[in-house]
């Protein structure tokens, strides 16, 4: 019987972390670690030990490269949680992890606040509708700044911010947090902390926030409004109630503080996730493409989606979150998109680079299972009597290009394995072969994301490689289109012949491509309709400019005719694509190539050298602003102009400039 059944549901939390490069997330995620008792030791990325940057190339960027799953225990809750990179040229990584999660820790610089990639995450979590919550990290450093941090959260990310501490002392001083629903005050000293009485000299200032965090949340919650009319202040329980309610409905954002580095502040940090972020039962029920929902519930049919594949020295690892139902070894399942059956061999438990076996995983588990040999990152394993196919995690569309070649005349077959390799653990990478050079391409998000990809040839695959000069991915675009552009299909050269006639208009879009069909008496029919826009589609592979792929135009259907026995799908089809190839050629085309927003942060006495250059690589100022001793610089930039920029930076700075990029669409060329 289902009441016999423990159920572990209540008391797992799956969660992210999620940052700007360089905001603290590994640290953090150390710290959790190691206070939970899932490592004897602190991990530091300036020492290369960190548990999830394991890659040796993590340890020798000091950056996180790959998401890395980890598990601990809290307060008699499990917790999964990925780290996940905070480089702009991985952010594919953060969205598949997103895709699994059901909670995250935001966290943000003391001194920086919001930064260009911190904001571009959290856009990414609205869109998956993953709750959060915020922690201010490295308030022990020169110029940070807890208020000025939430100001930026509440201006360039727009949740209500809601303060649940108060910090002791400022900078180098920073000692520990007043804790504003429970009013006491937390100080840390050799690494433990101690729970005390608020300072006389803070009583005052913290009944004034706790009185601010009331009207927040009674503004934001009708149970905790009424509590606030009723009685002199809001109950400790009501507000905890009221904060983990506005957390899952993003409503409001949860915001703690310390310094990760110094160990202040992640307990009550950890308390944050136990408390507010949601466990498998309290999100939606899982929805397949077909409409049909799956209940977190061990007993109901399996369903889980695979969110990374990994070749690693114990074998082919396929990670996974299970939503419903129970995986046990031995199992096995269905491939929801392919029909194939694979096999479970192994379940394991995963932490980082170190494994644990288990027999079975159950609903709301973050595991790796080895086995599979045919699964695809995106791909739905399911029970074979009950399939499910959930919606994949979207890869971003390349934006730079390598060519790749083998050194050795005997390496050629083993560079194609190795880049296949790559290419089916990361999704965001695409390789083909140039029809005209015969050279191989590899494509990515950015220069360092194929940087570390042909370090992975070298060192993974023992490849000697060379690489070309990186090369952006460039579209075309319609400026003026034509109208009433009249296409006729005719063969007929024995057997059955092929008949369709065509009038298609085209012109300018905002983004990406449109079709409609305005034929009306059944001149087209629909399947035939059907297949026009399949050859348009066909066609937007290769402009007339240089022929790259086409963005940016709507078509519209406006009349054809048929023939009672040579027309078909197919003719329709080649009369879409040779329609709209033609209708191309008479429009106005615009090359486009991809931009980017580049901050760029200098000393101010610096900051004209570096304007000039933004202006000589064609840069856009959109932003200044001041911050003490340096300027903030905001431009966008074509993506071309920018490699190799890091060195020129450092250059003209005297290695005192730091920069950020983040994707910011395409423009013309």
């Amino acid at each position: 019987m289902r009441a016999h059944v423990f159920d572990p549901l209540p008391t797992i939390r799956n969660l992210g972390i999620l940052a700007h490069v360089d905001a603290g997330k590994t640290t953090v995620t150390e710290r959790m670690l190691y206070l939970t008792g899932a490592t004897y030791k602190r991990g530091e990325v300036h020492d290369g030990t960190t548990v999830t940057d394991f890659d040796p190339q993590e340890r020798d960027r000091g950056i996180t490269i790959f998401a890395a799953a980890v598990s601990c225990e809290w307060d008699g809750h499990r917790i999964n949680l990925i780290d996940t990179p905070g480089h702009v040229d991985f952010s594919d990584e953060v969205e598949r992890a997103l895709r699994v999660l059901d909670g995250a820790i935001a966290v943000f610089d003391g001194v920086a606040g919001v930064e260009p990639q911190s904001e571009s995450v959290w856009r990414r979590a609205d869109r998956h509708g993953v709750p959060r919550i915020a922690f201010v990290n490295k308030l022990d450093r020169a110029g940070a700044d807890l208020d000025a941090a939430v100001e930026s959260i509440r201006r360039r990310l727009h949740p209500a911010p809601l303060v649940t501490q108060l910090p002791i002392g400022r900078e180098d001083g920073f000692a520990g947090v007043v804790d504003l629903l429970a009013m006491r005050a937390l100080r840390w000293t050799g690494g433990a902390y101690e729970a005390g009485p608020v300072p006389a000299n803070l009583l005052e200032e913290a009944l004034r926030r706790r009185r601010l965090l009331e009207e927040a949340v009674a503004e934001l919650h009708p149970g905790a409004l009424e509590e606030f009319c009723a009685e002199p202040s809001i109950s400790e329980a009501t507000l905890i109630a009221a904060l983990r309610e506005l957390t899952a409905s993003g409503a409001g954002v949860v915001v703690l503080c310390g310094s990760a580095y110094r160990d202040r502040g992640i307990e009550p940090l950890l308390d944050a996730v136990v408390r507010y972020l949601p466990s498998p039962l309290d999100v939606p029920a899982v929805r397949g493409q077909d409409g049909a929902r799956r209940a977190a519930d061990p007993l109901a049919p399996l369903a889980a989606l695979v969110f990374k594949v990994s070749a690693t020295a114990t074998g082919r690892l396929t990670y996974l979150r299970i939503y419903s139902g129970t995986m046990r070894k031995g199992d096995t399942v269905l491939n929801a998109g392919t029909g194939r059956t694979e096999r479970i061999g192994r379940i394991l438990r995963v932490q980082a680079d170190r494994h644990a076996e288990t027999d079975m995983a159950t609903a709301g588990d973050i595991v790796a299972v080895v086995g599979p040999k045919a699964v695809r990152t995106g791909a739905t394993l399911c029970a074979a009597d009950a399939p499910l196919l959930l919606e994949p995690p979207q890869a971003t569309e390349p934006v730079v290009s390598v060519a790749v070649e083998a050194r050795g005349s005997l390496d050629g077959d083993r560079l194609a394995a190795a880049l296949a390799r790559l290419a089916e653990e990361d999704p965001s990478l695409a390789v083909r072969t140039d029809a005209e050079t015969g050279q191989i391409v590899l494509s990515g998000m950015g220069e360092l994301h194929l940087e570390v990809a042909a370090e992975k040839l070298r060192r993974d695959h023992r490849l000697t490689v060379a690489v070309g000069r990186p090369q952006v991915a460039l579209r075309e675009t319609v400026a003026r289109g034509v109208s009433g552009l009249l296409y006729r299909h005719v063969k007929q050269d024995g057997g059955a012949g092929q008949f369709a006639h065509v009038t298609i208009d085209v012109e300018p879009a905002d983004d990406g491509f449109a079709f409609a069909s305005t034929v009306t008496g059944g001149r087209v029919p629909r399947e035939y309709v059907r297949a026009v826009e399949a050859g348009c589609r066909d066609a937007l592979s290769a402009g007339p400019l240089g022929g790259h792929p086409v963005t940016g135009l709507r078509v519209t259907l406006t009349d054809g005719a048929t023939h009672v026995k040579d027309s078909s799908e197919a003719a329709f089809r080649m009369a879409g694509w040779l329609a709209l190839r033609e209708a191309l050629r008479g429009c106005a085309m615009v090359l486009l190539e991809p931009v980017v927003e580049v901050t760029v942060t200098v000393p101010d006495d610096m900051a004209g050298g570096v304007l000039g250059d933004l202006s000589a690589r064609r840069g856009r100022i959109s932003d200044s602003r001041a911050l003490p001793g340096a300027v903030v610089i905001t431009a966008v930039v074509p993506l071309a102009e920018v490699f190799g920029y890091a060195t020129r930076l450092r250059g003209r700075t005297q290695g005192r400039g730091t920069f950020t990029t983040r994707p910011a669409g395409y423009a013309p060329a």
